[in-house]
């Protein structure tokens, strides 16, 4: 078996967290929100974070939310298309703060400067400028 990429990850989010997400993800960081229209309509369990066409963050709203602890959690890491600077612009913009900054952390694409801030679910979420 050879893996070529992750389609998707799934995270439980609080039940009433569909408006926390569309503030976090839609409108602070500029992805797209998908399937919220059958999700509402009680077609689908959870909804979608488009982050690039192949690759989405499925958020499922659920009674049995338990936020994440460092024990069993730490972080999902997204590369962006922006460098640090532009993407901590946008963070500070929409009153997002940063909770760490790394220069040059390895990842599945090389090494780049990256930071880490917290949605509103508590999940860590790193934001990874493209390596060189």
């Amino acid at each position: 078996m050879h893996a070529r990429t992750i389609d998707h990850v799934n995270l439980r989010i609080p039940a009433d967290g569909l408006a926390d997400a569309q503030a976090f993800y839609a409108d602070a960081l500029g992805f797209e929100l998908a399937g919220v229209d059958r999700f509402e309509a009680g077609e689908k369990p959870f909804f979608d974070v488009r982050l690039a066409p192949e690759h989405v963050i499925h958020l499922w709203p659920t009674d049995e939310f338990d936020a994440p602890k460092a024990t069993n959690y730490d972080h999902l890491a997204i590369v962006v298309e922006e460098d640090v600077k532009a993407v901590k612009a946008t963070l500070a913009d929409a009153g997002i703060e940063v909770e760490r900054e790394l220069a040059d952390p390895l990842g599945a694409t090389g090494e780049a400067a990256a930071v880490y801030v917290r949605d509103p679910f508590g999940y860590r979420v790193e934001l990874k400028e493209p390596a060189a």
